[in-house]
């Protein structure tokens, strides 16, 4: 936008403004209260305008005083300042770009240091953060200091050591990319991007980019092999066998030094320009890094010495790198060389992330006190939390890591492994069951890679006491395998990471839970062997397929179950063969159908946590409402399943009440009540005579509703779902459960004798008893809650390993000092108390 500018007469002098920020320049002082505006201009009128520099005597200012004067620019603005600035071409990159479109000369007034060059007068061999005030003092001497303020402003400052940074203009030299772009372009296509939209970033950044500058002004780096000719000429040396047959001075020397690359060196061979033929030097800058950085391929692996090998490892199967700044970096070099040498891309995979915060998601610095170095997070936290961590986080986000962040994922994943680990090993231990008895063959394929073993082409049998959750578990854990497999092969470590989750899940709270009977019954028993068989070859196969992840947890899983025990197994998991899956074991309609009782359990769970009825009380009936045609008929097959989940004695499908949700239909009065008046009495009336569910029915579809003399629209009722009564009722994702919640005597009783066998079990436990241990057992209560635990005596003694029970004990004091007690308060008053002791 074109601004008007202010003429104003204050203290004497003439100074002009833009028009908007006078009155802000008086309240800031800048201008005195008697300041007065005489005239106004337009910005186009002032441009061109010659004037007089404030430091035009100083010498360096010789060439350029005479270019002074007003220029157009869209960067200046009315937010600060007074709306007109002062442009140094050499001392700034916006400055620099508006001089060269006006044909200013740019003066480089500071060296390497940032100490003025000859030419500048007094400030001559002083620092540019030391002159300010000799530059007030100058301007004061001069009478040009009308004023001096202090603003807040945006400084460059070193993120290393936080020293504020001035701008120095300098020659470089750029590698022209226009003509290597489109090479750059189809690299970058035939590359796989993970995640996805690196690929458009990439290429976002190719479309965009200026030419390369390749030089630095340092002394450390690899040193450019630049020869520049005062004559105008320069040559690129492109080999050291080139540059000892273009040297003319200096290559003994070089040579005898071990030839390395580097300065001082490399800067004692000269060569003879190859048009005037002068002696040249070497140009003092060194390469850029991420110069050196993209030519690793070709400088590692013998691209010249050894080309064959080199064609064996490029281009390399995979690179990853953080993607906030390598997409201009590491991957754009690589591009670079890769596709300028050979037209090829560099890796055929990138493999790139996000970066990494603190908890609360900011930056970590070791001066904000929230850094958080390797080794101490590797003691605290352990390295398997840490690497799980990483594995299972979206890259494509930023991760907020710390010692919390840790804590959850540990109990989240690895403590639920452990137990797992633990509670097999625990019984495997108390029967003496060793892999021998396993009926599952081993998965392991102590054969060479790529050979089949036995296991990956075997078929559950029958005869052998597999159970339905056998069958289950042993096709999750193959299809697990598959997915896994399928997911690293493809750079998805998240995707594999959330399918381990997900299996760990169901092995610990589904299967282990609800097979744990089965590890007490007797030794022999088919069912107990192929609960043992199918648990171990689990932990097995995860202990390989956690290798890569986890391989401290892993490994010592796998030397405790596997190499400790089978003679000629490897001696790490990290010597043992990728796990195949087994095709064969994987059932679509048992996963299907345990899916489908997990879901409807964790709603009933819900509903009964809803009616705050007690876990251990028995309840009536489940009602289940499902979405799909097979999930009706899948009902039936998983009924048993439910019952004990959920301790009802009936499972139903929703199907057969008309749904577990009813509807609540009321007049809208504040429609109703204008239109019919005292009629709204009649029509509450008809509502509740007629068919809820039709009336919702008609207004779901925006149909007129007909009741009894009366035609509503549709928004003239309200409709509210509601529970069907009697029933607490959870719902999640189109599925609903219910649990009947009237309690009949008989139940009750049961949820007695259940909360007594718990009371026992807790208190065998605080007792130190082992899990085989057989008790006496002795128990006193109400009478009339003694004969609600008659009928269920067998059912306690079984549960608690009760090999004498008395249900009608009268214990003395001398029976309480010998034996372990406690007691449970019952809801209606009176107490249960039980003694034990180790038969």
């Amino acid at each position: 936008p074109e601004y008007t500018y202010a003429k104003v007469e204050d203290r004497g002098s003439i100074i002009y403004f833009s028009k908007s920020l006078v009155e802000t320049l008086k309240k800031e002082h800048v201008l005195t209260e008697d300041a007065k505006v005489i005239g106004e201009v337009k910005g186009s009128d002032l441009v061109g305008l010659r004037y007089r520099g404030p430091f035009d005597e100083l010498p360096a200012q010789a060439e350029t005083k005479d270019q002074h004067r007003v220029l157009s620019w869209d960067e200046v603005g009315e937010d600060e300042g007074t709306g007109i600035v002062h442009t140094a071409p050499g001392a700034g990159a916006e400055d620099f770009k508006l001089g060269n479109e006006n044909g200013l000369t740019p003066i480089a007034p500071l060296d390497q240091n940032g100490i003025y060059r000859e030419g500048f007068g007094d400030f001559t061999g002083k620092s540019a953060a030391d002159v300010k005030d000799m530059v007030f003092e100058s301007l004061r001497e001069k009478g040009l200091l009308v004023r001096v303020n202090k603003y807040t402003h945006r400084y460059p400052v070193c993120w290393r050591c936080s020293t504020e940074l001035v701008f120095r203009l300098v020659d470089e030299w750029f590698i022209g990319m226009d003509e290597i772009r489109p090479k750059m372009q189809k690299a970058t296509n035939e590359m796989n991007w993970y995640p996805e939209f690196g690929k458009a970033r990439e290429l976002d950044w190719l479309k965009n980019m200026q030419d390369w500058m390749i030089s630095k002004k340092r002394y450390y780096g690899l040193a450019l092999p630049i020869y520049a000719c005062d004559c105008g000429h320069f040559d690129v040396i492109g080999s050291e066998e080139e540059l000892k047959e273009r040297a003319i001075e200096g290559w003994e020397e070089f040579e005898a030094s071990g030839a390395s690359p580097h300065r001082p060196w490399i800067d004692s061979v000269k060569i003879a320009c190859s048009d005037c033929g002068e002696k040249v030097s070497r140009i003092e800058d060194v390469g850029n890094a991420w110069l050196d950085a993209g030519i690793v391929p070709f400088s590692t692996i013998g691209y010249k010495s050894d080309p064959d090998f080199w064609k064996e490892w490029f281009p390399a199967d995979w690179i990853s790198e953080s993607f906030p700044g390598q997409f201009r970096n590491w991957f754009y070099s690589l591009i670079v060389m890769a596709a300028v040498l050979e037209e090829s891309m560099p890796a055929k995979n990138v493999f790139s992330y996000a970066l990494m915060r603190d908890e609360n998601g900011e930056e970590m610095h070791k001066s904000k006190g929230n850094a958080i170095w390797f080794e101490d997070a590797a003691d605290k936290m352990g390295v398997d939390v840490m690497r799980w961590t990483y594995s299972r986080h979206n890259p494509a986000s930023n991760l907020n890591f710390g010692y919390k962040t840790g804590d959850e994922v540990r109990r989240q994943f690895l403590i639920p492994l452990w137990n797992i680990y633990s509670f097999f090993t625990t019984y495997a231990n108390l029967d003496d069951w060793t892999p021998e008895d396993s009926v599952i063959p081993s998965s392991f394929g102590f054969t060479p890679d790529g050979e089949a073993n036995e296991y990956e082409s075997w078929e559950l049998p029958s005869g052998e006491g597999f159970s339905e959750l056998d069958r289950w578990i042993l096709s999750e854990l193959n299809q697990v395998t598959a997915k896994m497999t399928d997911n690293l092969e493809n750079w998805q470590l998240p995707y594999a990471a959330g399918a381990m989750e997900q299996f760990v899940e169901d092995l610990s709270n589904w299967y282990v839970r609800r097979s744990r009977r089965r590890f007490w019954k007797t030794e022999g028993d088919k069912d107990k062997n192929a609960a043992y068989s199918t648990l171990y070859t689990c932990l097995t196969t995860l202990s390989r397929l956690l290798a890569p992840f986890t391989p401290f947890v892993a490994d010592v899983i796998y030397r405790n179950l596997v190499a400790d025990r089978i003679d000629d197994a490897p001696d790490s998991v990290h010597l043992t063969s990728w796990p195949k899956a087994n095709n064969s074991l994987i059932d679509e309609d048992v996963m299907n159908q345990t899916r489908l009782a997990i879901r409807l359990a964790s709603l009933g769970r819900s509903a009964r946590a809803q009616s705050r009825l007690k876990v251990r009380q028995p309840l009536g009936e489940f009602v289940a409402e499902v979405r799909h045609d097979w999930e009706h008929f899948a009902l039936a097959k998983i009924e048993n399943v439910l019952k004990e989940e959920l301790n009802v004695k009936a499972v139903r499908d929703a199907s057969e009440i008309g749904g577990l949700l009813g509807f609540d239909i009321k007049p809208n009065l504040r429609i109703l009540g204008p239109k019919y008046g005292k009629q709204i009495g009649d029509i509450r009336n008809a509502i509740a005579a007629a068919d809820a569910g039709e009336i919702a029915a008609a207004a779901e579809a925006g149909e007129t509703i007909k009741l009894m003399g009366f035609e509503l629209e549709p928004d003239e009722v309200l409709i509210e779902r509601v529970a069907l009564e009697n029933y607490a009722v959870a719902t999640d994702a189109g599925y609903a459960g219910a649990v009947l919640t009237v309690v009949s005597d008989a139940l009750k009783a049961e949820g007695t004798a259940r909360e007594v066998v718990r009371l026992i079990q807790n208190l065998r436990k605080s007792s130190g008893l082992e899990i085989s241990d057989r008790i006496n057992l002795w128990i006193t209560c109400p009478d009339d809650v003694t004969g609600a635990l008659m009928t269920h005596a067998d059912y306690i003694a079984e549960e608690t390993l009760a090999e004498n029970l008395d249900l009608e004990a009268v214990l003395s004091d001398d029976a309480l000092e010998v034996a372990a007690t406690d007691s449970l308060d019952l809801d209606e008053g009176g107490k249960i108390t039980v003694a034990l002791e180790k038969a």
